[in-house]
């Protein structure tokens, strides 16, 4: 099959080169509205072009595009760009993030007008896109290859570059609405209002500011009952809901030293609804249809402000403020009875509780208690699900200057970025070692809701409010960029252009000691902080040899004061033989340092959280199918519920033996017009890492226990302590493939205009290798090694083809457009239902949209979101609780956008 994959790229490549592809009118789209022909810096360069002579694959995406295809945040945007392997934004406190090429999101580097923002406050490895002041932004462009030698070492799978505006005049209110034909949640809501005064060209000065506010409401997954799979699409793949056994339930599922099977009083009437379900063997398991989050609640409130000053002609000075405001509150199951210590949650015989005394608690058929204490596994379903409000607080000051100085071109920044981090138990948490007290007191009634005096408890130990992590990063730093012709050659001025960057990253992170009391959570009190000085040189030389030819080089040298120096070079070359066809090409290296988090984070010596997805231990519950939970036995002495199908012990955290690690990559491709109306382009791209820093996926613990039993830790008396994810340098990655961008613009009639676009990528590889000697696993179109590890546990999702087509009509005042996004089919796991082999369907969703300008001061832009009501392609893999392709799917089914905008 690889061989058979391979002759189709190379066939692909080939017939990229023979036919040719992209536009140049792609490319132009990158010059700014006020100054079409003049020469401007376009993201990927440090010399000032037309953005047609741009040598290296820029995507450019316009604000009012972003409106005509009905998206409401930035999350929409980095979801149907073919070149990003971006999760669907839900269930991640750190929010939307951009990850190009499936690399990681550490390895996209995120610049908001050409310059860094604060990292996000845990991981200080990316940057959350929910801080970014959407309405601001004039366009954004997206660098579709490593451009480590101009904006720094670690852009090794591209840049994201958002742009705002240069200047506004007057002001400008919208409102936006998103309501799901669906009753329920996943309602979205906007508002903007922007502001500004005084002509740039005429006055010589100009002061705008922008102010953005979204909310979306949580979606449950009993909102979208039949849409996501159905309790009988999952079992006929192997996923009944009810294949779980013993878990921590409502009511509690309990064992004894007389009954070690777990069992529970509600089971032969069918469990207490809609809490929880029948599951096997004789228990009852949380109900995910009643728990189960499809999309968290969240808000985000940004703002942009700039003041600009012309002092002559040729000079201008900034100021510009950023900040966003981001919390989103995750759902998830309610809090668990846990142990603390060497206390159990044990019921004792003499509570009212206790199955046959006085509360109501029926015996269960068949089981002699003889009066024994019972060990619970309880889930206090009271308060209903557990929640957390997570905040991200990130802002922004520069003061910036550019302009011109006798032959020399210049550009100069100081900036200074702080983004705050800070997690709360919002609802639903409680005192783990007052749950265990409450249930030896015969207070709390594991088995049922609570009674008055049960509920006045629940309510003293609750933790509602409580905060238990405060994060924060700092950048503070200046830059200068000078540039100029040197001489003349055939082609034109032969230019070069010189930098210097020096900033300052500075990392604390800390869980707080009072966490520790929510045994749920596993948050364990620790600590790390950390600073770095970087010092990076920069140098540029275009060479126009012929006005044919154009050549570009250039060399970065970074100066980490923690793990050393860096040279990284890149070179490109333009080629257009005629004015209907150009070739291009670039090579570069690229060298990411650790990040302060994961040298200098926190370091626990127990337990800090649990595997995402359930497990059967493979010492303590053997003897089942390899991957599948549920399928093994516990061995005697040990708790089904903790050892088998549940959530195991993990320990993450920092590495301080960590290495860098490296890249090299390149592009070659063709753009060709073979009429006016019509741009193609084909752009093959590679990139090649070694010593990856990433945390090793989670499924491999389980899927080759014999390799990696290492890293299962245990305690004296062989239970298990912990399975260590901290990050570790891993093995390579070997990532290729070619982008492929067609625009055709029909002939303008009487009757309006059509247009056509596509955008896609096409996978040729995307292998990875757990450690240096391993062999590489293939990650396209199935599920390999590669995981999102910084973000999240779920798998980077690579299907071998990607587009986004894009069909529009314009007559008049009228505007419509259909966009289709397209997911190529996928191998689903098939740990579950091993018995068959099956795919997961591909997704494409198509979203339609029509505008109308033809009221003064009046644009309405009204659509219908997901037209066809794709459902979310079903999966079996585990990772996957709900059963369906969130990684990629939106659960929100079909959904009406309307959006209005009055201008002053």
């Amino acid at each position: 099959m690889n061989t058979r994959h391979s002759a189709e790229s190379r066939r692909l490549v080939l017939s990229s080169i023979a036919l040719a592809v992209l536009a140049v009118v792609n490319q132009a789209q990158a010059q700014t509205a006020d100054a079409p022909m003049t020469r401007v810096e376009v993201t990927g360069t440090s010399i000032k072009r037309l953005a047609a002579e741009q040598a290296l694959p820029v995507t450019v995406v316009k604000a009012e595009d972003i409106v005509k295809q009905g998206m409401t945040t930035l999350a929409d945007l980095m979801m149907a760009l073919p070149e990003s392997n971006s999760l669907q934004p839900s269930n991640a406190g750190a929010g939307t993030n951009i990850n190009l090429r499936g690399l990681g999101v550490n390895r996209t580097l995120v610049l908001l007008n050409g310059r860094r923002l604060a990292n996000e406050a845990t991981a200080d490895g990316f940057q959350s896109l929910d801080i970014i002041p959407i309405s601001a932004l004039a366009r954004v462009e997206v660098l579709r290859d490593g451009a480590s030698s101009i904006y720094g070492s670690d852009a090794i799978g591209g840049v994201v570059n958002f742009i705002t505006k240069r200047s506004f005049t007057g002001a400008e209110i919208s409102a936006q609405e998103v309501k799901p034909e669906r009753s329920g949640g996943g309602d979205e809501k906007r508002m903007t209002a922007t502001w500004g005064i005084g002509d740039l060209d005429k006055d010589g000065w100009n002061f705008y500011a922008t102010g953005d506010f979204h909310k979306r409401n949580r979606l449950l997954a009993s909102d979208r009952q039949g849409f996501i799979p159905t309790a009988d699409e999952l079992t006929a793949i192997g996923r009944a809901p009810s294949l779980g056994s013993g878990g921590y339930a409502t009511p509690a599922n309990f064992t004894s030293s007389a009954n070690k099977s777990a069992a529970n009083p509600y089971y032969a009437s069918g469990c207490v609804a809609p809490y929880s379900i029948q599951g096997q063997k004789n228990t009852c398991i949380l109900n995910d249809q009643e728990y189960g989050t499809l999309l968290h609640a969240n808000k985000q409130a940004t703002m942009y402000a700039k003041a600009t000053k012309r002092i002559n002609d040729d000079n201008t000075i900034a100021l510009e403020y950023s900040r966003g405001d981001a919390t989103i509150f995750a759902t998830k199951n309610p809090t668990q009875a846990l142990a603390v210590g060497t206390n159990q949650p044990i019921l004792p015989s003499t509570s009212k509780w206790y199955p046959g005394n006085s509360g109501g608690v029926p015996v269960v058929p068949g089981v002699n208690l003889k009066g024994v204490p019972l060990t619970v596994n309880w889930a206090v379903a009271d308060h209903g699900p557990a929640i957390t409000r997570d905040r991200q607080l990130n802002q922004r000051l520069a003061l910036l200057a550019d302009g011109h100085l006798g032959d020399w071109d210049y550009k100069a920044a100081a900036t200074y970025g702080l983004s705050q981090r800070d997690g709360y138990y919002y609802s639903g948490y409680f005192d783990g070692m007052g749950l265990i007290t409450g249930l030896a007191n015969g207070i709390l009634n594991p088995f049922g809701l609570q009674d008055q005096a049960g509920q006045d408890y629940l309510n003293k130990i609750a933790a509602d409010g409580m905060q238990n992590r405060h994060s924060q990063t700092k950048l503070a730093g200046v830059d200068l960029t000078i540039s100029r012709p040197l001489m003349k050659l055939a082609g034109g001025d032969m230019s070069l252009a010189i930098g210097a960057d020096l900033h300052r990253d500075t990392y604390s992170d800390t869980k707080l000691d009072q966490a520790a009391a929510i045994t749920y959570a596993k948050s364990v009190p620790a600590h790390g902080e950390a600073s770095r000085n970087l010092t990076g040189l920069m140098a540029e030389l275009d060479i126009p040899i012929t006005k044919e030819l154009d050549l570009d080089a250039a060399v970065r040298a970074d100066r980490f004061s923690d793990v050393g120096t860096t040279v990284n070079p890149k070179v490109s070359f333009r080629y257009q033989p005629s004015k209907f066809l150009m070739f291009r090409g670039s090579a570069n290296t690229g060298f990411r340092a650790p990040t302060l988090f994961d040298r200098y984070g926190y370091r626990t010596t127990v337990a800090n959280t649990t595997t995402s997805a359930k497990w059967d231990d493979p010492v303590l519950c053997p003897g089942g199918i390899v991957g599948q939970p549920g399928t093994g036995t516990a061995l005697p002495g040990y708790n089904a519920a903790d050892v088998c199908n549940a959530k195991l012990n993990k320990l993450t955290g920092s590495n301080r033996n960590l290495k860098p690690e490296k890249s090299v990559g390149g592009t070659l491709g063709v753009v060709i017009e073979p009429m006016k109306s019509l741009t193609m382009s084909f752009d093959y791209w590679q990139i090649k890492m070694k010593d990856m820093l990433a945390n090793l996926p989670e499924q491999v613990y389980f899927t080759q226990f014999a390799t990696y039993q290492n890293l299962f830790v245990r305690n004296p008396d062989g239970t298990l302590a912990y399975i260590d994810n901290t990050t570790m340098n891993l093995g390579g990655q070997k990532a290729a493939g070619v982008d492929v961008s067609v625009d055709y613009t029909l002939p303008k009639t009487t009757f309006g205009q059509f247009k056509v676009g596509l955008d896609g990528t096409y996978l040729t590889r995307f292998d990875n290798q757990l450690f240096a000697g391993d062999a590489y696993v293939s990650n396209i179109g199935q599920f390999g090694n590669a995981s999102n590890g910084t973000v999240s546990s779920f798998p980077i999702i690579t299907p071998r083809w990607k587009h986004v087509l894009k069909l529009s009509y314009a007559y008049g005042d009228w505007a419509t457009q259909f966009t289709q996004t397209y997911n190529s089919k996928y191998t689903d796991q098939n740990l579950v239902a091993q018995q068959y082999w099956r795919n997961i369907n591909s997704y494409k969703p198509v979203n339609w949209t029509v505008s109308y300008g033809g009221i003064p001061h009046v644009k309405i832009v009204a659509g219908i979101t997901n037209l066809f009501d794709a459902r979310p392609p079903i999966t079996n893999h585990s990772g996957y609780s709900l059963g369906y392709l969130s990684s990629v799917a939106n659960p929100v089914g079909r959904a009406f956008n309307l959006r209005g905008t009055y201008t002053f």
